[in-house]
């Protein structure tokens, strides 16, 4: 069994450990959270965060540690074919707005209000 420490024996390289910083801080810019070097899952959280982003800064920062660590190169969760072709906002999947027999909503017919709506003292179709 590996300690935390030997399996993080990369950070104890200058140069890396300036490239976690940098990412470090560009989470905490965007996001608001703050990360700390002795996380159990500190690879993984910075892997979520890199995916998440809309800073092309975290984005290159991230990709060039990877190339230095080969060991932070994680599988995406989910990265079944299936899982790939779902729609995500903003690092979130949307879930498909479908009826029941499988149609979406779009083609179906309107339903009528179930509530009246009153406009300035009339009521409104």
């Amino acid at each position: 069994m590996t300690s935390l420490a030997s399996e993080r024996s990369w950070l104890l390289n200058p140069g890396l450990l300036k490239l976690v910083h940098q990412c470090r801080r560009l989470i905490h810019t965007e996001f608001g959270v703050k990360l700390h070097l002795t996380e159990e899952h500190l690879e993984q959280q910075l892997a979520d965060y890199a995916r998440k982003t809309r800073s092309s800064q975290l984005i290159r920062t991230w990709e060039t540690l990877k190339e230095q660590v080969p060991q932070l190169d994680l599988p995406e969760p989910g990265d079944d074919s299936a899982e790939g072709a779902k729609r995500t906002y903003r690092g979130q999947v949307i879930p498909e707005d479908t009826s029941s027999d499988g149609e979406s909503r779009q083609e179906e017919e309107p339903r009528p209000r179930r509530t009246k709506v009153i406009y300035r003292g009339q009521v409104v179709g």
